[in-house]
């Protein structure tokens, strides 16, 4: 894409998938369509902004992406054989091509079943993560490295090892059915989620990485709203939607002016997203009435709570507590019993949430920075500085976000004058 924005690249990034959808269902061939598909939008990048996007975008970036894998498949003699094939398997019309932006199939949206493909189960987390973000959010391979602070290398070869699992394992383009497809769209939902958790908080990166990736939840919130459109009845993705609406509305106040982390409580409310806040409050109370209630409906709703809050006082705590008692009845989430130790301390007091804490210790998360984090945030309120600060200490050795670590660095060291 071109480094000046244009009007066009949003429009590009929209079709990306479908175009993809539209190939892979005649050609079948996923690796050779996903790079045909990127040369027509490079070319498409080029010559629009001048030339003026044409009456069928769409149907003229089929035809061009049709073109370039038959040119592709054309070229390369060592592929004889399997020019010979595609060649008996499609009409010989669409080998000569239709008009650049008249094309009789291309009005057919395979969004969904790209989408289901990108993350099917025979790839890694890692693998569909990087392939959803190429093949249907239509990124380049340097701008999925630079927002997981990855060397471009390594993130070509892990979109490489994902084209070649799809190809080896015959995964079909298409929308599972029954129950199985409650069962993948729970997958597809999990992919959207861990991009927009690494956008909002790097894992990663150097002392001078920021604490959040802003391009890759704008990306997880613009691929779930696509799926919302394709899928609106799921309350689970309505759901998914409104809690990345809410929880990234806070975004503009969790640095201060040097890029150092802003806690919750000592948020400047004002700077938070109205805009966003309202729409996700309208979409989960919407969502929530239907019955049907889910992990991440339940997410949003205690994200509702919070941003409808004034001030962190005038938090509904009570109510914070009662949505954590229901989502610890989906099953064991040592993140959950975390954020509800919280929510104990804010309504029964520092000690209450200390002892839950104490009793988490026992779990996988004994040594994660963000429970050694709360420990020590709730010791501070308990008036035990050293041992606060001591917990503090720990858990910015075990951070891998650099911003994370300076911050708890700093409590740690403000507790460790009054000692």
């Amino acid at each position: 894409m071109t480094a000046a924005h244009h009007p066009a690249e949003d429009l590009l990034r929209e079709l990306a998938p479908q175009v993809l959808g539209v190939l892979v269902r005649r050609y079948g061939a996923f690796d050779t369509c996903e790079d045909a598909v990127q040369e027509a939008l490079l070319a498409a990048a080029l010559q629009w902004p001048g030339a003026g996007v044409p009456d069928n975008p769409r149907g003229w970036l089929v035809t061009v992406a049709s073109r370039k894998l038959v040119d592709h498949i054309r070229s390369d003699s060592a592929r004889r054989r399997r020019e010979d094939s595609l060649a008996l398997a499609t009409p010989q019309a669409e080998l000569l091509g239709h008009a650049a932006d008249t094309v009789p199939d291309a009005d057919r949206d395979d969004s969904l079943a790209l989408l289901f493909l990108c993350c099917h189960p025979a790839l890694s987390p890692a693998s569909r993560i990087a392939l959803t973000l190429r093949a249907v959010g239509g990124l380049t391979t340097a701008q999925i490295a630079a927002a997981f602070l990855v060397p471009e290398a390594t993130m070509a070869q892990r979109v490489s090892r994902a084209k070649q699992t799809v190809k080896a394992s015959g995964i079909p383009l298409a929308v599972p059915e029954g129950a199985g497809l409650t069962e993948r769209l729970a997958e597809v939902r999990h992919v959207l989620y861990l991009v927009f958790n690494e956008g909002y908080t790097t894992t990663g990166g150097t002392d001078g990485a920021g604490l959040t990736a802003p391009e890759l939840s704008a990306e997880a919130i613009r691929l779930t709203r696509m799926l919302h459109r394709l899928v609106p009845d799921d309350t689970e993705t309505a759901g998914l939607l409104a809690l990345m609406l809410l929880t990234d509305a806070r975004r503009p106040a969790r640095t201060g002016p040097s890029g150092e982390v802003v806690p919750l409580a000592e948020q400047e409310r004002s700077r938070w997203d109205r805009r966003a806040i309202a729409e996700g409050v309208d979409l989960i109370s919407r969502t929530l009435p239907r019955g049907r209630v889910g992990p991440y409906q339940l997410q949003a709703a205690i994200a509702a709570v919070h941003d409808e809050a004034e001030t962190t006082d005038a938090t509904d705590w009570p109510q914070i507590l009662a949505l954590y008692d229901m989502l610890e009845q989906f099953g064991p989430n040592p993140m959950v019993s975390l954020n509800r130790a919280v929510a104990v301390a804010m309504v029964h007091g520092p000690a209450a949430g200390l002892d839950l804490i104490t009793a988490l210790e026992t779990d996988r998360t004994a040594r994660h920075h963000r429970l050694l984090a709360t420990r020590a945030h709730f010791l501070e309120l308990l008036g035990e500085h050293e041992a606060a600060a001591a917990s503090y200490r720990e858990a910015a050795r075990r951070t891998t976000s650099a911003p994370e670590r300076r911050h708890l660095g700093a409590r740690a060291h403000r507790l460790e004058s009054r000692v």
